[in-house]
């Protein structure tokens, strides 16, 4: 009987230790996650700048309202390495993609170029540059003033507008307080087209870029400017034709001659 008791006690305790053993091994198996309202999303670990190539250490998980949820972010730091960044990215910011170049498309200036697209340079001076205030991301148009077989008079043309700016100098982002920085070369950000029309424009003349407002993308009719237009005359328009003066003629007087013969004399006399 004592041992019938005891062999029931051994039973019971042995289930009590297997019901405790899995309850103990659920709740360390569990996520410790201390907050089951929040997402997990890779960020900077670092301020980075824009054209840098991310590495493993320049990530980092950081925490996320899950009821504000972030639309083309990443949750694993593996899915980012090796891409580069088109942006600044601020440290412990979540990585979008869209802050990210496509697969494959190189570092650098590279990432900034959208397909189809070309960056052309150009030299610039204090004058060319608009006296400095050209930055990434500016606005301009190209004005080229050259000398024609048709029209030795120099004359100005506008052949580029609304173009971007990509860089100046060798800045890929524009200066934070706006201060005016006087470069040797800018890069625009063009189609094949224009950048034949550009390198042909640098070519033939002097050119000069126009700054604009970033938010005005009207184009305007393209005219070229000549010499005389400058002092007001309409180069168009047709020379007034000169006045002749017909030459006036003295009359022609008609001469009669009258012969006499008188035995073998002959005399004669003329009359008008």
């Amino acid at each position: 009987m004592n041992s019938r008791r005891v062999l029931l006690a051994l039973l019971i305790a042995l289930l009590l230790s297997g019901a405790v053993t899995f309850f103990i091994s659920r709740k360390l198996g569990a996520p410790s996650n201390a907050h089951p309202n929040v997402q997990r999303y890779v960020a900077a670990k670092r301020p980075l700048e824009a054209g840098e190539v991310l590495k493993a250490e320049d990530l980092v998980l950081t925490d996320w309202p899950a009821s504000v949820p972030l639309s083309n972010a990443f949750s694993k730091a593996g899915d980012l390495a090796g891409r580069a960044v088109i942006y600044p990215v601020a440290a412990s910011e979540p990585i979008l993609e869209g802050y990210l170049a496509a697969p494959g498309s190189g570092i650098g200036l590279t990432t900034k170029i959208p397909e189809g697209m070309r960056a052309t340079s150009v030299k610039s001076d204090e004058v060319v540059g608009v006296a400095g205030f050209l930055f990434p991301g500016s606005h301009v148009d190209v004005l080229v003033t050259f000398r024609s077989d048709r029209s030795p008079a120099p004359q100005t043309q506008i052949v580029l507008q609304d173009v971007e700016v990509l860089t100046a100098g060798q800045k890929l982002e524009p200066e934070p307080q706006g201060k005016p920085d006087a470069v040797s070369v800018v890069t625009l950000l063009l189609t094949p087209e224009d950048a034949q029309k550009l390198v042909l424009a640098s070519a033939q003349g002097g050119i000069q870029f126009v700054l604009r407002n970033g938010a005005d993308h009207t184009k305007v009719k393209a005219v070229p400017v000549q010499m005389a237009q400058l002092s007001g005359v309409d180069a168009a328009a047709p020379a007034p034709a000169p006045v002749v003066t017909p030459r006036v003629h003295a009359p022609i007087k008609e001469t009669y001659v009258v012969e006499t013969i008188l035995g073998d004399k002959r005399t004669s006399k003329s009359f008008e």
